[in-house]
């Protein structure tokens, strides 16, 4: 059925350099505003990781109540994504965002003033919306302001906010935790720091540009030139209308962006198997149960209760240099390998540490600190690769009409992962103890393989010669 041949010679613009000007800082203010939302993503993820011990005292929970706690938030986070998308597509990426926002206020707000459990999960639900919804918007919106020679930094400092977020959340625990920790409503003052970055984005967004590829898929080319000049120089912005004008006028003609055109359309049918893969296998290495149960983990490596905490917050550290260090390199290595090189270096960790863990005996006192550095090590792997690299290639890989619905079926795979895992993984680690760590292993060789086999490069190519490409390499699934 697909007209891929026609777009082949069709969309051929070559692009001045982007050079330097006023337009450079203002790219840059759009990318802080934005990626607020992924700071928001990274502490409500991560602030159950101290607040957890606290609310099941204050309301009287067991170990199930526990996890529905983290559960829930992950479940709307699922229907966040899938929707969200979809949102994002009919309503522009800036309005859905400030949509997120709200929501992310009355989430956070709610789970301050929850007087029962019950009404605590409710919000904790509405929270999950707003963290899906941003992890599919805020990318897609970076990815489609940003010019292609700065796209990998860019989105990947929505990856940096979510882990600045996470540390954010386990350094204010802490300090919380240190100085109110004999006051009953402790968790609350806890979650009541994420008023304050909903606020900033909610208000900054409203100053941002809307999508220009969103705009010219509309049919708004006044607007979305507009735009790019806000954030290019006019060649360049006048250069980029013409590309992505003649790639949307092809388009008319072909899929309108329904699922069954995703299901019926060969080379869209694969590129959403790749992403899916990406998804899955990113929250397969278990980096996100680290990030909710790092210090029940540290204590079952043989650390006291208060140094678990304590160390607890060298993953956010690590998380935060990792991710950093990634902002330097992302640009200059291919995205597929700089992908297998973070596979294959994460299931040489979860090999270590299953062995360390099943091989020392627990009264020796080298063994928590050898578990230490080896979980460490797998943090700083994984958010320094995998981490920013699985967001950054879902931003990229999807054709522009159905860009928003492919990532939202991608992205609810992702959330749906991380929900199962993070609802077993105590349970795994009761039960196998540091065995558990071998099956990510397991796990981890078969994602080396498919990224060796299946996924694509897209470093160096813009959005719409990305598809030009993947239009004529998946003819047929």
């Amino acid at each position: 059925m697909s007209h891929g041949g026609t777009i082949t010679n069709a969309v051929k613009v070559a692009l001045p350099p982007l050079g330097n000007g006023p337009y450079n800082r203002r790219l840059g203010l759009v990318a802080v505003i934005a990626t607020f939302g992924g700071l928001l993503f990274g502490y409500d993820t991560g602030v159950l990781n101290g607040a957890l011990s606290f609310m099941m005292e204050y309301f009287g929970l067991d170990s199930f109540q526990e996890g529905l706690i983290t559960f829930t938030l992950l479940i709307g986070a699922a229907v966040g994504a899938f929707f969200g998308g979809r949102l994002s597509d009919r309503l522009g990426r800036k309005r859905n965002i400030l949509i997120i926002a709200v929501l992310f206020f009355i989430g956070a707000g709610g789970c301050v003033i929850a007087p029962t459990y019950e009404i605590l999960l409710v919000f904790r639900f509405i929270l999950g919306l707003a963290v899906g919804g941003a992890s599919v918007t805020v990318p897609v919106y970076l990815a489609e302001v940003a010019p292609f020679e700065k796209r990998g930094s860019l989105v990947s400092r929505n990856e940096l906010m979510i882990v600045g977020g996470q540390f954010l959340a386990f350094a204010i625990n802490a300090i919380i935790g240190n100085v109110w920790g004999s006051n009953d409503h402790v968790w609350r003052y806890m979650l009541a720091i994420a008023v304050i970055p909903a606020f900033v984005l909610f208000f900054g967004m409203l100053r941002m540009p809307e999508s220009p590829r969103w705009l010219i898929a509309r049919g708004r080319d006044d607007e979305a030139l507009e735009v790019l000049r806000q954030v290019r120089s006019e060649e360049r912005a006048v250069a980029e209308m013409e590309e992505v004008r003649q790639l949307s006028e092809i388009e008319k003609d072909e899929q309108s962006g329904t699922f069954r055109d995703i299901v019926r359309t060969p080379w869209i049918r694969r590129l959403l198997f790749i992403g899916i893969g990406i998804a899955a296998y990113q929250q397969l290495t278990g980096i996100n149960s680290m990030m909710y149960y790092g210090t029940q983990v540290l204590e079952a490596a043989g650390f006291t209760r208060n140094a678990a905490l304590s160390f607890n917050v060298l993953n956010g550290v690590m998380s935060v240099t990792a991710m950093l260090v990634a902002l330097s390199i992302i640009n200059r290595f291919n995205r597929r390998s700089l992908m297998l090189f973070g596979f294959i270096g994460t299931t040489t960790m979860h090999l270590l540490v299953g062995a360390i863990g099943l091989g020392l005996p627990e009264d020796n006192p080298v063994r928590p600190w050898l578990l230490l550095i080896a979980i460490l090590l797998f943090i700083g792997i994984m958010q320094g690769t995998i981490g920013p690299l699985a967001w950054l290639m879902i931003a990229e890989i999807f054709p522009l009409k159905m860009r928003g619905v492919m990532i939202g079926i991608t992205v609810l795979v992702l959330w749906t992962t991380n929900a199962i895992i993070s609802l077993v993984f105590p349970s795994l680690v009761e039960s196998l103890g540091f065995a558990t760590f071998l099956l990510f292993a397991a796990v981890g060789l078969l994602a080396i393989l498919f990224v060796a086999t299946s996924v694509p490069e897209t470093k160096g190519k813009s959005l719409e010669s990305l598809e030009d490409h993947f239009k004529e390499q998946y003819k047929t699934f």
